[in-house]
């Protein structure tokens, strides 16, 4: 797989096009993590998720890095899948961490990978087994970098003043 910058803008327009599949998987695991934490999440938007796509590709080096987990996943397949579950697995989390960013939502964004990795799967025969992780990916990574946790909207309580 060779990656240029043309295969770069090709991955943004598909993971930008995908809001139809993520914006709802998003929505699923913010209600559900919610009601497992007790809170209220706000749900996202089609062009909530664009916006922070774009967000994400306007920065070249993580857009070729995401780039690059999205074109594999897209077309990772493993004769009889269970063999190679491993590598579409850490696939899918990396994505996540490296859309959400630094820590500690790097690490919030690969634990909810695997969570929404559960909820979703490939509802095509030909489909490759990346597939349904791509979409978890994108929806934890996604779901963890936009705005709409009450934690996320306040000054920590564990900043030191200088």
């Amino acid at each position: 797989m060779r990656v240029t910058r043309e295969r770069v803008a090709d991955e943004y327009e598909w993971v930008r096009g995908r809001a139809d599949v993520v914006v709802p998987l998003l929505n699923d695991v913010r209600a559900d993590l919610g009601d497992l934490f007790d809170t209220t999440v706000d749900e996202v938007s089609a062009d909530d998720y664009r916006r922070e796509v774009d967000a994400v590709f306007a920065d070249g080096d993580r857009a070729v890095n995401v780039a690059a987990m999205v074109a594999v996943l897209r077309e990772l397949d493993v004769e009889g899948d269970y063999p190679g579950f491993v590598v579409d697995e850490l696939l899918g989390r990396q994505l996540a961490g490296t859309l959400a960013g630094n820590q500690p939502l790097r690490l919030l964004a690969e634990a909810t990978f695997h969570y929404a990795d559960v909820t979703v799967h490939a509802d095509d025969a030909r489909e490759t087994a990346g597939a349904d992780d791509l979409d978890a990916a994108l929806a934890a990574g996604f779901q963890t970098r936009l705005p709409g946790w009450d934690w996320t909207e306040t000054e920590s309580p564990f900043a030191v003043d200088q």
